[in-house]
């Protein structure tokens, strides 16, 4: 994190931009991250602020998401909403984070990130295991266990099978990182 900036200044601005629902799951995200993160011999803090982030721009309406997102393939241009985690990269920016490691869990929390980078792994499967979506609690089990790569591998794969169940396209960079896996 950038030295300048406070987690509760962070906290307010998105707090303002989102719905009391989405504030109550933020919350519970960047809780479990920090968790998991810990549990795995990474930064607890550095996983805690790209919880708090993560979800800044997801309640945006959809000609803000666009601007501050624009799309970069089919998948994102017939669904806006999956632009929320680079809109929401860019307001962290915006707001003075500088940590790369960060800045790329916020945005890899829609698509996936790739397993060097443990922090985003650590928010990924917080963001699909929180105690408040009611699934995923084997993931969230196997991740405080100290098996974050596994829990992570699980994460994607079942956001793969998910999607292609629906027959909701899966977006490039999370069939990328499905492979890599």
């Amino acid at each position: 994190m950038s030295g300048t900036v406070s987690t509760a200044s962070l906290s307010e601005k998105v707090r303002a931009l989102v719905r009391p629902e989405r504030w109550a799951h933020i919350q519970r995200v960047a809780e479990l991250a920090r968790s998991i993160a810990e549990q795995n011999g990474l930064d607890g803090e550095k996983a805690y602020l790209a919880g708090l982030l993560h979800d800044a721009a997801r309640d945006l309406p959809e000609a803000e998401l666009l601007r501050l997102a624009p799309p970069e393939n089919p998948v994102e241009e017939a669904h806006p909403l999956a632009l929320h985690g680079r809109a929401a990269r860019r307001l962290a920016e915006a707001w003075g984070v500088e940590d790369g490691a960060v800045l790329e869990a916020i945005e890899g929390h829609v698509f996936g990130v790739d397993p060097e980078n443990g922090i985003g792994m650590a928010l990924y499967v917080a963001d699909v295991s929180e105690p408040g979506r009611g699934v995923n609690g084997e993931i969230r089990a196997l991740a405080l266990e100290g098996n974050l790569l596994e829990a992570y591998r699980r994460a994607v794969r079942n956001k793969v099978e998910y999607l292609k169940a629906k027959g909701i396209p899966v977006h490039p960079k999370t069939l990328e990182v499905y492979q890599r896996l």
